[in-house]
């Protein structure tokens, strides 16, 4: 998927040396590794993880460490990638990199964790470090994960303030004020900002507007509570296992209670259970996928019926899917656009663990709004031009319709060749 949103992108800026490109296509360094661990009872079990650093051309790499099943070098390269385009976009100094260990966590108890954690870190070795890549939550892996991987790293570099050796950590250990919220946060703001320049057909304001949520995680809560404080109307939201669905809106503090109480957001009172699969298809004025990737497909997309799709989550919708909502003229605000904010605040964690700072959070957020807002009008501007450049060459027809996702990714590329050309190539 990677690969295609980027020859989309390449299209649009011919003037590129292939050399150049390749450069930017492919990872600079790949670790994969396998390693044992003493489960809870007794037996040792084999686990595979891996991580890999695609560019460090604006600086170290950055990007988050995932507990899954299906973690492998191939998704891997591709969101490795994909927080390469990211940080350029948003105008952090990181390029791009992604990891993790293949596991399910839902079935693993802290201890075991924390053992996994401990062992793959201590595996990576100083292929991860403050100047050279620096890893953070991700896909279940949070504020633990992390306070578990500082710690393994800095008893293997004693002597050292390793604190911004990886962000997304507590507060009491340098993490960063509201970055637990940071990619919700950024979700909404780039949403809200995008709706209020008219990008929308149909849609004046986030506030009053009907909004779907697939996922109710890390992600997927902060952004319905932040959606819902802007005036949005939250109609549905799911969870790995499902989704509910009430037209009038739901009550966020009685669906928190209700997954606390029966670890499930299904059979909540006055809602209509549906599956995650029919939440993407629900009539709404914002749909916002922030699960898993791949969810939006060409099979699917014809049925979805929002105005606007913001992608919480990474990759959330293959090419396939992404071409058919364009030419249906659905928008879509891409993941390195709408989900920056992560990265943003993580960037925020790692300056104050470098300058022994700690900042508020009022600072923090408005620090990120101004970030978020920038790149959104970076990118309305350059689809725009981009646009008009089509209008004028009637005759260069390109092969895939123009979207924001090819604006933003033209803005990420003209940035890393710049500055690939500015350094040079070493010899």
């Amino acid at each position: 998927m990677t690969d295609i949103n980027l020859d989309r992108a390449l299209s649009r800026i011919p003037h590129i040396h292939k050399g150049i490109i390749d450069v930017l296509r492919y990872p600079k360094r790949v670790v994969s590794v396998t390693f044992p661990v003493e489960m809870d009872g007794g037996h040792v079990r084999v686990f595979k993880g891996c991580r890999v650093l695609h560019n460090r051309i604006l600086g170290p790499g950055k990007g988050g460490i995932r507990y899954h099943p299906d973690v492998d070098l191939h998704e891997a390269s591709a969101l490795a990638a994909l927080m390469t385009w990211k940080c350029a976009l948003i105008d952090v100094p990181f390029g791009g990199a992604k990891g993790g260990v293949s596991c399910d966590p839902k079935t693993l108890s802290a201890a075991e964790l924390r053992r996994i954690t401990r062992r793959f870190i201590s595996e990576l070795g100083d292929n991860i470090g403050p100047y050279t890549d620096i890893p953070s939550p991700d896909l279940y892996t949070g504020e633990q994960t992390m306070s578990w991987v500082f710690d393994t790293y800095d008893v293997m570099h004693s002597g050292s303030n390793n604190r911004a050796v990886v962000t997304g950590k507590p507060l009491s250990l340098g993490g960063s004020a509201g970055r637990r919220e940071a990619t919700g946060r950024g979700v909404c703001y780039a949403a809200r900002h995008f709706i209020a320049k008219h990008m929308v057909p149909g849609l004046s304001s986030l506030d009053g507007a009907s909004v779907a949520i697939q996922g109710f995680g890390n992600v997927g809560a902060v952004v319905a509570e932040q959606m819902q404080c802007m005036g949005a109307r939250i109609i549905a939201v799911s969870d790995s296992q499902g989704g509910i669905v009430d037209r009038g809106g739901l009550n966020l503090a009685e669906v928190e209670s209700y997954k606390r109480t029966h670890g499930s957001l299904i059979g909540l009172p006055g809602t209509m259970s549906i599956t995650n699969q029919a939440l993407l298809e629900v009539e709404c004025d914002v749909l916002v996928p922030a699960a898993l990737g791949h969810q939006i497909s060409a099979d699917n997309a014809p049925r979805v019926q929002a105005k606007l799709v913001v992608e919480g989550a990474n990759e959330p919708i293959t090419p396939g899917g992404d071409r058919i909502l364009v030419e249906r003229g659905i928008q879509v605000l891409p993941d390195i656009l709408a989900n920056a904010g992560g990265v943003t605040v993580s960037y925020f964690e790692w300056v104050q663990n470098l300058e022994n700072q700690q900042w508020e959070l009022d600072q923090v957020n408005e620090k990120l709004l101004q970030k978020i807002n920038q790149a959104v009008d970076q990118s309305v501007k350059r689809f725009k031009a981009l646009a008009a450049e089509e209008s004028e060459h009637t005759g260069d027809a390109h092969a895939y319709p123009l979207d924001l996702r090819t604006a933003a990714l033209v803005i990420a590329l003209d940035k890393l060749v710049k500055v690939t050309l500015q350094r040079g190539i070493w010899p």
